[in-house]
């Protein structure tokens, strides 16, 4: 079943939904976002039977908004306390406290942020939302400057939000020592036997070394093939400890110079927010990650990747760092976005009034070809706006 919310659900997902018959739950919201009757709907009071008879049912949503409903409709089962151990960051460091007994990280109100003495921390460390979404209120502090700026920042004033609390609460933060080495984002599933089927790993690019954003992430036939075998082991290992069988879910790791994985946090019920990193195999190569966990099937990467082996897919987050506030916005130049890369496959617009980015670009380059991805990493997207 698939549970659908806002803030946004893509063409490609209600196509998935549309041309597969997958049952979609006909919550208010769901039917507001997607006006098709030809769906097959299923209404809320048959979907919560359903769930309670079995439990390891197949379901999927596009957004942490809808964990709301199965808090409120399936409070009180195996599946809700899985979520709210995910969702919640220093409860999913208290899980693999036992994986990783050294690992630094305390929990503390918004209001202590600004009373934290310099004793009571390590530097380097990273600051974040308990409960959090969209690298939103995320800071890496590297020393006491840092530190300053970092607090000038965390007041809940600056850290308004069109998303719900379940999604993201700034009442309490997780400081946690900061995890060398390259950070990777993972969509993936646990299937019938609780095991870990890999169906996306993305490198997630930045511009510097306290860089947050959520700009640049990029795949290739080459890094799912490099990682695959350990990432799948690793995270079947985190899976046993919360028994997640029939569970789509998004991973966020850094991998170090030795190989050692790390976890940062794990996304439940859901790939890439916003339907990005779920989508783009599927618009540029043709791979559904919605249908393959649906059918419980093990990717086939060389045929996915055929004649495709040496390209680099990459989905382009547009968020507004221009400085320019959304009500003095007139336009962005979409157009001139697409003409400065090499093969856009897909730019999906969005309203910067209604949603925190412009849009999402869908992108296939050559090996070869950086320049283009660190030219859109490091851009304040200045020269696509038209302002008042």
């Amino acid at each position: 079943m698939f549970l659908i919310d806002k803030p946004f659900v893509s063409d490609f997902l209600i196509d998935t939904i549309r041309n597969n018959n997958f049952k979609i739950i006909a919550t208010k919201v769901a039917k507001e976002l997607v006006q098709d009757d030809s769906l097959q709907w299923i209404e809320e009071d048959e979907a919560i039977v359903l769930l309670k008879k079995n439990p390891q049912i197949s379901i999927y949503s596009n957004s942490e908004n809808a964990l709301a409903w199965i808090d409120q409709n399936y409070g009180e089962s195996e599946l809700s306390n899985q979520l709210k151990i995910l969702k919640n960051k220093v409860k999913f460091r208290e899980l693999i406290k036992g994986l990783f007994p050294d690992f630094y990280f305390k929990q503390i109100s918004i209001e202590e942020i600004q009373r934290l003495s310099d004793d009571e921390i390590r530097f380097p460390f990273v600051i974040k939302p308990a409960v959090g979404f969209f690298s939103i209120g995320v800071h890496i502090v590297e020393n006491e400057k840092d530190w300053i700026n970092a607090k000038s920042e965390l007041q809940p004033e600056k850290l308004k939000s069109i998303f719900p609390e379940n999604v993201l609460n700034t009442s309490h933060f997780i400081i946690e020592e900061f995890i060398q080495g390259e950070e990777y984002a993972i969509d993936y599933y646990y299937d019938n036997n609780g095991d870990a089927v890999l169906l996306n790993v993305l490198h997630h690019l930045f511009s510097s070394g306290t860089d947050t954003s959520d700009r640049v992430y990029s795949t290739s036939k080459e890094i799912i093939k490099k990682y695959k075998i350990e990432l799948e082991s690793f995270l079947s290992k985190i899976g046993a400890a919360l028994n997640l069988k029939n569970f789509p879910a998004h991973a966020e790791v850094r991998i170090d110079k030795d190989g050692k994985i790390i976890p940062i946090e794990i996304n439940p019920l859901r790939f890439g927010g916003f339907c990005t990193t779920a989508d783009l195999l599927g618009v540029t190569l043709g791979f559904n990650e919605y249908k393959c966990f649906f059918e419980n099937t093990k990717p086939d990467w060389d045929t996915i990747f055929k004649g495709k082996e040496t390209k680099i897919f990459s989905v382009i987050i547009l968020d507004n760092n221009s400085g320019i506030i959304p009500s003095d916005i007139v336009k962005f130049k979409y157009l001139d976005l697409a003409n400065d890369f090499e093969k856009p496959v897909l730019i999906r617009e969005l309203d910067i009034n209604k949603y925190p980015v412009f849009g999402f670009a869908f992108i296939e380059s050559a090996a070869s070809n950086k320049k283009e991805l660190s030219d859109i990493l490091t851009s304040d997207l200045r020269k696509y706006i038209v302002s008042k």
